[in-house]
C-alpha cells in the first residue's frame, strides 16, 4: 500500500472517530437530559474508551457542540468560494442561503441541538467560545476577500454582525410555530444588519 494514502485514511478515521463522539454525546442527552450524560458514558456509547475521547473533546459540552463547529466551517468555506468579485456582505448571505437550504440535509439533530443549548447555561457558554474562534477564522475570510486590516474594526463589525444575525434568525425560528421557513427570517435579520455593510 502507498504510504501516501496513509495520511487521508487516519485523518478520516480521525473523524469518524470525532463525528461518532457527537452523535453519542446528541443521543444520550436528548433520551436522557444533557445534565444526566456523563463523558464515561458518551465514550461507552461510541464504543471507545475514556481517554479517547479525551483525545478529541475536553468535555461533554465540547463534544455536542461539534456539530456547531462544522456547520460554521462550512460556512466559512462556502463564503470562500463565492466569487471575488462580489461585495462582502452580498457575499456572506449568499453564502448563508447556500448553507441554510443544505442544513436539514447535513445534520437530523441540528434542531434539537439548538434547542438543547438554548436551556443549558454550560453550553451557550461553550458555545461562545466556538464562535469566538470561528468568527476569527470568518474575519480572516472577509479580510482577504475585502482587502482590509484583519484586527481592523470594520472586519470585526462584519464578522460579528454576520454570526450574530444569524443566531438571531435562528432563535426567532425555535420559536416560530413549526412550518415556519428558517432562511425567510434569517434573511430578514441579515438584510436588517447589512444596510451598513452593503456596499462593502
Amino acid at each position: 500500500m502507498s504510504t501516501t494514502a496513509e495520511p487521508g485514511l487516519r485523518e478520516r478515521k480521525k473523524a469518524a472517530t470525532r463525528q461518532a463522539l457527537h452523535t453519542a454525546a446528541m443521543r444520550l442527552a436528548i433520551e436522557h437530559g444533557f445534565d444526566r450524560v456523563t463523558v464515561e458514558a458518551v465514550a461507552d456509547e461510541a464504543g471507545v474508551s475514556r481517554r479517547t475521547f479525551s483525545n478529541y473533546f475536553g468535555s461533554k459540552e465540547e463534544a455536542l457542540l461539534y456539530g456547531e463547529h462544522l456547520r460554521i466551517t462550512l460556512l466559512i468555506e462556502q463564503v470562500r468560494a463565492r466569487p471575488a468579485s462580489e461585495p462582502t456582505w452580498v457575499a456572506l448571505t449568499a453564502a448563508a442561503q447556500q448553507f441554510y437550504l443544505k442544513l436539514g440535509d447535513l445534520d437530523p439533530h441540528w434542531v434539537a441541538q439548538s434547542r438543547l443549548v438554548r436551556a443549558q447555561p454550560a453550553l451557550v457558554a461553550a458555545q461562545v467560545q466556538t464562535f469566538a474562534a470561528l468568527e476569527r477564522d470568518l474575519s480572516s475570510e472577509i479580510a482577504a476577500r475585502s482587502g482590509d486590516d484583519p484586527t481592523g474594526v470594520r472586519v470585526k463589525m462584519t464578522s460579528a454582525a454576520f454570526l450574530a444575525s444569524l443566531r438571531v434568525g435562528l432563535h426567532i425560528w425555535l420559536d416560530r410555530p413549526p412550518g415556519t421557513n428558517l432562511w425567510e427570517l434569517v434573511s430578514e435579520t441579515l438584510a436588517e444588519a447589512g444596510r451598513g455593510f452593503a456596499q462593502n
